[in-house]
């Protein structure tokens, strides 16, 4: 499928805050914990604990957070396909968008039991 200005808009100006709790019970009903969440997204957008909760209290729309984040060097790793769209082909134009996605695979890998050394991308040497 193919992103569309729309569709970018619309995930870009949804508030951060409300879609964290569903992340969060996703993967406590998968037996993973708020520490592994937070984990996940902090390698992802380098967050740690005290800012990922600032950003929370501040109820950023997923267009902020992710123009405040620094995305990790190893983010183009994430590859795969989320809610029909495959993340490596969705275009630059649609950053934020590409960025939650890229969120979203990792969130589901970590809820489908995958190891945290193998959703944490590293170059392969």
């Amino acid at each position: 499928m193919k992103v569309t200005t729309e569709k970018n808009e619309k995930v870009a100006n949804m508030i951060f805050t409300t879609i964290y709790p569903l992340y969060l019970n996703r993967l406590e009903k998968n037996g993973r914990t708020k520490e592994e969440l937070n984990q996940v997204i902090e390698w992802l957008t380098g967050f740690n604990n005290k800012e990922l909760e600032t950003l929370l209290e501040e109820k950023v729309t997923f267009r902020t957070f992710f123009q405040k984040a620094t995305i990790h060097p190893n983010a183009h790793l994430i590859k795969g396909v989320v809610c029909g769209y495959r993340i490596e082909e969705i275009e630059d134009e649609f950053y934020t968008y590409k960025q939650c996605r890229r969120m979203e695979k990792l969130i589901d890998e970590l809820a489908k039991g995958r190891k945290m050394e193998k959703i944490l991308r590293e170059e392969k040497k």
